[in-house]
């Protein structure tokens, strides 16, 4: 186990880390993978009276992670940092026509690892993900892939380790058609949180 008794976990990134957490009660985990990895720690070790804190927020991009980081992460103080973010870096350039580079998310990653990893935390780092479905899509890694390849890079370089959620969900896909896993190929369902809980608790169980 990673995680040592008493210590914070903070879970950052888009909607799919938000999950309908609540703005007022700011202990709400939301109802996705942040809840799902709290709720088993919390009951298979009780001992390491572990405090967990949620602050993704839907829509956001890399470049919105660096303008809130102080406040949202190192303010906080927390002893490892959850980072999931890119998606929607990808998606804005079919949706909106507003494109990130790869070298331009890289730049934002690199800088919030470095951050991060400055302040005395230490860091896990959940890749982004799509499935090729609907059929719009299909093209989505294209813009994707490439980002992947830089977080993979930096994350070598400075996480404690890495949930490689990409491939775990087209591997779930041979078993499951991809709506079981997410319904709009970028949102999980409940059986994808589950999924990323999983893979998470057994990479910091290792």
């Amino acid at each position: 186990m990673l995680f040592e008794k008493g210590q914070t976990i903070l879970f950052q990134g888009d909607s799919v880390t938000d999950c309908g957490r609540s703005r007022e009660d700011l202990s709400d985990l939301g109802r996705g993978y942040p809840l799902m990895i709290a709720s088993r720690l919390t009951a298979e070790h009780p001992e390491l009276q572990l405090r967990f804190i949620n602050r993704g927020i839907s829509g956001n991009r890399s470049r919105d992670l660096v303008q809130r980081w102080q406040a949202d992460c190192l303010d906080l103080k927390p002893d490892w940092v959850s980072i999931l973010i890119g998606i929607n870096d990808t998606w804005r350039r079919y949706d909106r026509n507003d494109p990130t580079t790869a070298e331009a998310y890289g730049e934002n990653i690199r800088w919030l690892f470095e951050k991060t990893v400055a302040s005395g935390a230490k860091l896990i780092v959940i890749e982004p993900f799509h499935l090729p479905y609907p059929e719009d899509r299909r093209t989505w890694h294209l813009d994707l892939d490439p980002k992947v390849a830089v977080l993979r890079e930096l994350a070598n370089r400075y996480a404690a380790c890495l949930i490689p959620t990409g491939g775990l969900m087209h591997a779930a896909a041979t078993w499951q058609p991809y709506p079981v896993w997410a319904a709009d190929g970028v949102h999980p369902t409940a059986a994808g949180h589950a999924l990323i809980s999983k893979s998470f608790i057994e990479a910091i169980s290792r």
